[in-house]
């Protein structure tokens, strides 16, 4: 297979997977209302052709209210073949209620992943989670990064609240 024809084949991949992605988030976003957005800085990745994992450290900033900062982890099963250098994820935040906690982003996030990189490149990942699964993060803008990996498959993501110390 020739260089040409992986890299067609991968965008084909990716503009199903984003397809189904964007389905999902629909889907889940139904009676929901947006609270606030979450920016992750994410690491650096090596894919591990069945599993990769990227530490993040993340903003989530309120509709209303003061920012909180939180740590987590992404986990891809799936392929997932290449290297990236680091990158920003960017959510828009959904849940079922109107106001928000401290800590609300807290839990386990599942979804579905793309990700297709050739020099710059782009990636989505819909995930649904949180406490009792009412939270939805719906990609704003597709992931930015710069390396060579193509990575489809189930997104896993995992957020810790940082309490900050007064």
């Amino acid at each position: 297979m020739t260089f040409r024809n992986i890299i067609t084949a991968s965008a084909i991949t990716l503009a199903g997977m984003l397809a189904a992605t964007a389905g999902q988030a629909q889907e889940a976003t139904r009676h929901t209302l947006k609270v606030g957005t979450l920016r992750c800085n994410v690491s650096a990745g090596l894919g591990e052709i069945i599993m990769s994992t990227r530490d993040m450290n993340c903003r989530f900033q309120p509709s209303r209210g003061r920012s909180e900062v939180y740590v987590g982890t992404i986990r891809r099963y799936g392929l997932d073949i290449g290297v990236t250098t680091r990158g920003v994820l960017l959510w828009s935040v959904m849940a079922e209620q109107r106001g928000t906690r401290t800590g609300l982003l807290a839990g386990e996030y599942d979804g579905v992943s793309a990700e297709a990189t050739v020099g710059v490149g782009l990636g989505a990942n819909a995930l649904i989670g949180g406490s009792n699964r009412s939270i939805s993060l719906q990609p704003v803008s597709v992931q930015g990064q710069v390396g060579l990996n193509l990575a489809a498959g189930v997104a896993q993501l995992t957020l810790a609240s940082v309490q900050r110390r007064r």
